[in-house]
């Protein structure tokens, strides 16, 4: 008996004892888990239903496993080829890009379930509207077609970086960010907002954690990003 316990409890204290020492050794863990909470949270201030606090709680611990992965992976390359490979700089980049794709779902979830069944009805209703002024999908057309134009023009003056990997300004920074600003003025809800910029966070922070943006050219993709929001969403003729 204290043999089959002792199989049940020893695979369960290692289990345990990894995700510890992830959070200890991993900084990017412990960003993902504070944002977890403020998220969760937020999600109660503003009276999310049962049903939606599960999914949502799901898609981000899809994040947090991805992220689990993605350091074991690190590790493991970095025991078997101590030295610079490019098949190993290959597996990490495989690895970054599937904790950005769980974290960019992550954020397209949140927004849903912060838009709601009844916004997102008064949503297609605006969107379909003959109303004068520009429409809010033709105001996100355009935010997007301005900070990607911001984007590879801060490329064109940063010295590294291509046009779809680095440069001095983020554009995976600068687009989150431009729709966390748009639910801004969608949902008008100050812990709605919150919870979208907390979801931009953790696209621009999967940017850093890859190595592929430093924290300014961050910082300049989510300025890009919220600026052009404020402007485009906040100034132009309703």
């Amino acid at each position: 008996m204290s043999g089959s316990r002792r199989d049940i409890i020893g695979p369960f204290r290692v289990a345990l004892g990894g995700l510890v020492y992830t959070f200890k050794t991993q900084r990017h863990m412990r960003f993902h888990l504070y944002v977890v909470l403020i998220v969760v949270m937020l999600g109660i201030l503003i009276g999310l239903q049962l049903r939606e606090m599960l999914v949502l709680l799901f898609t981000i611990s899809l994040v947090l496993v991805a992220e689990m992965f993605n350091s074991a992976i690190e590790a493991t390359v970095d025991l078997v080829s101590p030295n610079y490979s490019p098949m190993a700089k290959f597996a990490k980049d495989i690895a970054a890009g599937a904790v950005l794709i769980t974290t960019i779902i992550a954020l397209a979830v949140g927004g849903l379930l912060i838009l709601g069944d009844s916004r997102w009805e008064q949503l297609k209703i605006n969107l379909t509207s003959d109303t004068p002024g520009i429409p809010f999908a033709g105001r996100l057309v355009l935010g997007f077609i301005v900070v990607f134009t911001a984007v590879v023009i801060g490329k064109g003056l940063g010295k590294r970086g291509q046009v779809l990997r680095g440069g001095l300004v983020s554009g995976h920074a600068g687009f989150a960010f431009l729709l966390a600003t748009s639910c801004m003025f969608l949902t008008e809800n100050a812990l709605a907002t919150a919870i979208a910029f907390m979801l931009a966070a953790l696209v621009a922070q999967s940017r850093w954690e890859a190595k592929i943006h430093s924290v300014v050219e961050l910082a300049l993709g989510a300025a890009v990003g919220v600026i052009t929001g404020l402007l485009i969403f906040g100034l132009l003729p309703k």
